[in-house]
């Protein structure tokens, strides 16, 4: 059944998370050469742009509570991907070199994930989507 069909089609938490859904099918059949998810990818991503963030910055960024940046850190360190490291009260978070070489296979999934949505949607209703999609979630408080 298509979404808009559905009951509750026109509810914004319904259909936000019916879309979200489908995207993140569509995420983790990208990811799957690199055996990570979507969420551990592009935290380690973040980690390989800026060696030495902080969890606190991380969690920013990616709009995850610290408890969430704290368990897929503690996946990522599991798998020898990042360092973290305690100065007094700050933590600090580097990639190991097996995170730097998997660089670009981070950087193909992110390609990946963003044709499988281009093929569906097409590229500018995407662009479109996203602009108004972070202009609704900008309006919202946390």
């Amino acid at each position: 059944m298509k979404t808009s069909e559905c009951k509750f089609s026109k509810c914004l938490y319904f259909t936000s998370n019916a879309l979200a859904r489908k995207v993140e099918k569509l995420a983790i059949e990208s990811w799957k050469p690199v055996d990570l998810s979507p969420s551990h990818g592009y935290l380690l991503m973040l980690v390989l742009d800026d060696p030495g963030i902080q969890p606190g910055t991380i969690a920013d960024q990616l709009q995850l509570t610290p408890s969430t940046i704290s368990r897929l850190l503690e996946k990522l360190e599991e798998r020898k991907l990042v360092v973290r490291t305690t100065e007094g009260k700050t933590t600090n978070v580097y990639p190991s070199p097996k995170a730097k070489q998997l660089l670009p296979e981070l950087q193909a999934c992110v390609v990946r994930s963003q044709a499988a949505y281009q093929e569906s949607l097409g590229n500018h209703d995407i662009k479109d989507l996203v602009k108004n999609m972070n202009q609704v979630s900008d309006k919202l408080t946390d």
